[in-house]
């Protein structure tokens, strides 16, 4: 497996910054591949594999979430981590829908930033604590629907949910990698693989963000 990392950032003191984050962190410099423009970015995937790709959203020649978008339809299993000045509820659920597996805002110290890009190489779903209170917050705003219809909903979805499956679901909300959970459970990392696969089906999501936060959604998690 690749040890590369992009680094789709336009402004050149931020990209010095997280590759000086990532020296920081071990990673080889010339393992950090930085681009300026979702054009570069493109053009380097096409080239090389990475192991994980730090997006932020407000690029010159069109959308990170477009990007992140692209990233995920080529490679469903990339860890992909939002670095953005970017706050707005529009920008934070577009990339969380569009694939992205964390969201943290540039504003953090060093440290804060690495302890995210840690987790987001290891498997986990680092959400910005400013973020989690946002979607926290638009979780709880009510919802106009039928609410004796959402409640089978929900009982239907917990239902086809296993209870190993939301033991899982709740280790990964804390941030553990697969190999993690595994060690944790006593359980392989496949099967660990297998099981987080099988969520993804049932609740129709494509990343670990995702899964969290519809776990949460139906009160399955806090």
């Amino acid at each position: 497996m690749s040890d590369a990392i992009l680094i789709i950032e336009d402004e050149p003191r931020m990209r010095a910054r997280l590759q000086r984050i990532l020296a920081g962190l071990d990673y080889d410099r010339a393992a950090l591949h930085g681009a300026a423009n979702i054009a570069q970015g493109k053009a380097l995937t096409g080239k090389m594999s990475f192991a994980a790709a730090l997006v932020d959203l407000g690029l010159p020649d069109g959308s990170g979430i477009e990007f992140i978008r692209w990233l995920r339809a080529r490679d469903a299993d990339l860890p992909i981590l939002v670095i953005s000045a970017w706050s707005t509820e529009e920008m934070i659920l577009g990339a969380l829908r569009a694939g992205a597996s964390g969201y943290v805002l540039k504003e953090r110290d060093d440290v804060e930033i690495g302890v995210s890009i840690k987790s987001v190489l290891k498997g986990g779903a680092p959400i910005d604590p400013f973020i989690a209170r946002r979607i926290l917050g638009l979780v709880g705003e009510p919802i106009a629907a039928d609410t004796a219809a959402a409640s089978e909903t929900d009982e239907a979805l917990r239902t086809s949910l296993s209870e190993r499956e939301i033991e899982i679901l709740a280790l990964v909300a804390r941030g553990l990698a697969n190999r993690e959970i595994a060690t944790r459970l006593n359980l392989s990392h496949w099967t660990i693989h297998t099981h987080i696969r099988n969520i993804y089906r049932k609740l129709a999501v494509n990343t670990r963000t995702q899964a969290v936060h519809e776990a949460r959604l139906h009160g399955w998690l806090h």
